[in-house]
């Protein structure tokens, strides 16, 4: 059963800026996680403080804080992902339903 067909006469859009930006989002993905991951490895070794208690809160708000950045990104990038998709859908063909006759389309009501 075919649902929707293409509408005919209908004019594909050229991909734009959405294309680019699709093409690096894998790479923020992963940077999103691999870099805070670092950085929270990385503050191990450069945190100082006096005593082993005041060491141990500030390495876990780092690690707080990387987790927070981490996830940001995440969702940042799913969001631009998304929308990247709708444009690139909005850009394809047409497509056109079923229609239905309407009982007063030859005398229409206001």
């Amino acid at each position: 059963m075919d649902w929707l067909r293409k509408l005919p006469g209908y004019q594909r859009s050229a991909p734009g800026l959405e294309w680019r930006i699709l093409r690096i989002m894998p790479t923020v993905f992963v940077a999103g996680i691999v870099l805070p991951a670092l950085m929270a490895f990385a503050g191990r070794y450069f945190i100082t403080a006096k005593t082993a208690e005041a060491l141990a809160r500030e390495i876990q708000k780092l690690d707080y804080m990387m987790l927070g950045l981490g996830l940001y990104i995440w969702s940042l990038s799913i969001l631009v992902t998304m929308g990247c998709v709708i444009v690139w859908m909005m850009k394809g063909p047409t497509y056109v339903a079923d229609c239905y006759d309407v009982s007063h389309s030859d005398k229409p009501k206001v």
